[in-house]
């Protein structure tokens, strides 16, 4: 009979996973008895935070569940990181650790890897966290997971397998996946509700973020229908075109968008929660003066500030369906695109000139790479370029400085994003020097699995939006001037392209010529380059 930790290849399989990151060691070799016969394609990160930044970025880019194998004790240590920056931005991703034997469970005895408690430190980053202490409670496990990332709030979950469990037989264990529940319809009541306020609406304003993902054409329909200038989180971006003419810009931390969202009589927000990493530089409590509608799959989030005069809870895409076809005609005299234009020409002038030249560098990448997804780092490109960035469709922008706001994300993100797009589109990941030295190893994860990305990095020496920061506060920049090494020869050490940048021209051509590699191509930039001065 197949043993436990074979039935999980077989399991996973059913549900349509196509890639697996994990580090084989001694506790967990039984999930990989199987998995050579699989379809799944395993990829081996340098580091299980890799592991789970590599989930992550594949799991935004395409929809589905990252997944993730880890060993006890360090294993899951190590990847908490990464699960924490998914927990942070709604990511579905499955782990699956092993664990000690059953008998040493919460007796501690000195064992290998030994931890008092895996699950309860897995269970602050995750949807919820489970002990598999026999392998029948398997599919129901797996079934629960599926469900949270099909019909709930897209968090982590947190699988844990006693040693002495993946060995046991399955006997007539059921290989197949269950039947998964569809997102929840909102109420009547509640869509009723916001559709009368948003027909009485007379300068309505929208705002999108990454809950609305994956529901761009429905959001596009009702932001039409209503003539709304419309506002993109970092999440949210590509779900309006950079050109479309009701897009009213990006960052709420702006004067004039935040003026503008206490102005409008009727605020729609849809799947964001109007936290602090979409406010740059400065976050600012966001204050309606009209009647705030929200939307979001997550019932405790539609209790949190600003408070919502009509909260919606259910699917994005089926609740503006919803509005949409209760609101029977378009505004046909309405002056939403003047406003957007003109908040869209207010954001711009209050851009500060620091951001100049990041604006002309992700204007030359989109340029040579306009189908790219752009992954990013906590760095100061990415800082930048959250404020103004408008890539052309969804699922194109998205980076660490949101919620937990981890550092070294970009590169491995940026490996299973391009995993998961294929060839069809390139992959960008904006990395900073400081960021790129947590997982520069992951270079030779890309090289072996042949993920030709580009790396984009910006050299300023050391954590310079800290050195920035610290600066304003009068405080010593002590700790942020760090010794780098020549990332060049370090790149083509690892078997990638390499070269450093001195002119847009060249950029060009580098990012022309990674097209068609099949490892990674490294492009350092340095922050005093004379060429971005313009």
């Amino acid at each position: 009979m197949p043993t436990c930790g074979e039935m999980i290849i077989g399991l996973l399989e059913s549900y349509g996973v196509e890639f697996i990151f994990g580090i084989p060691g001694v506790h967990n070799v039984e999930l990989y008895r199987s998995l050579d016969k699989s379809s799944i394609r395993h990829v081996t990160p340098r580091h299980e935070q890799g592991a789970g930044f590599m989930a992550d970025g594949y799991a935004r880019a395409t929809g589905k569940v990252g997944v993730c194998f880890t060993v006890t004790g360090p294993g899951l240590t190590n990847i908490l990181t990464a699960m924490g920056q998914a927990h942070a931005d709604s990511v579905p991703m499955l782990v699956i650790s092993t664990v000690n034997p059953i008998e040493q469970l919460g007796a501690p005895v000195g064992a290998l890897h030994e931890l008092r408690s895996q699950r309860n430190l897995a269970a602050e980053v995750s949807a919820f966290s489970q002990t598999v202490l026999h392998p029948d409670q398997l599919p129901r496990a797996l079934a629960r997971a599926m469900a949270v990332f099909s019909s709930g709030r897209p968090r982590p979950v947190y699988l844990e397998i006693p040693v002495d469990v993946i060995t046991a037989q399955a006997g007539d264990m059921p290989a197949g996946a269950r039947p998964l529940p569809d997102r929840p319809t909102p109420s009547h009541v509640s869509l009723d509700k916001a559709a009368a306020l948003l027909a009485q609406a007379r300068t309505p304003l929208v705002v999108l973020g990454g809950g609305a993902v994956s529901a761009a054409d429905e959001a596009r329909h009702l932001i039409e229908q209503l003539d709304a200038p419309t506002v993109l989180t970092v999440n949210g971006r590509g779900l309006l075109a950079p050109d479309h003419p009701l897009l009213a810009g990006e960052n709420l931390g702006s004067v004039p968008l935040r003026q503008a969202f206490h102005d409008s009589d009727v605020v729609l927000a849809v799947g964001t929660e109007l936290g602090e990493t979409e406010m740059y530089p400065t976050p600012a409590e966001l204050m309606p003066g009209g009647r705030l509608i929200r939307i979001d799959i997550d019932n405790e989030q539609l209790s949190c500030e600003p408070v919502a005069d009509v909260p919606v809870l259910g699917d994005a895409a089926a609740a503006l369906a919803g509005l949409a076809s209760r609101l029977t005609h378009h505004r046909s005299a309405g002056d939403g695109a003047a406003r957007a234009a003109a908040l869209r020409a207010a954001g711009d002038q209050a851009l500060p000139d620091s951001v100049v030249p990041y604006r002309r560098l992700m204007g030359a990448l989109a340029a040579a790479l306009p189908d790219a997804v752009f992954v990013g780092d906590s760095a100061q490109t990415v800082y930048a370029a959250n404020q103004f960035f408008r890539p052309r469709q969804p699922r194109s922008f998205f980076n660490s400085s949101t919620g937990y706001g981890t550092l070294g994300y970009g590169l491995p993100a940026a490996i299973g994003a391009k995993l998961g797009v294929g060839a069809a589109r390139p992959v960008v990941a904006l990395m900073g020097d400081g960021g790129i030295l947590f997982t520069i190893g992951e270079l030779a994860s890309a090289v072996e699995a042949q993920v030709p990305i580009v790396v984009l990095l910006w050299n300023n020496d050391g954590y310079g939006e800290i050195r920035n920061y610290m600066l304003d506060k009068g405080i010593a920049p002590l700790g942020v001037d760090l010794a780098t090494p020549d990332f060049i020869i370090i790149a083509r050490g690892f078997g990638c392209h390499a070269a450093r940048i001195d002119s847009f021209e060249q950029l060009a051509a580098e990012l022309t010529q990674s097209v068609g590699r099949t490892t990674p191509t490294v492009l350092e930039i340095r922050q005093d380059a004379a060429f971005l001065a313009g």
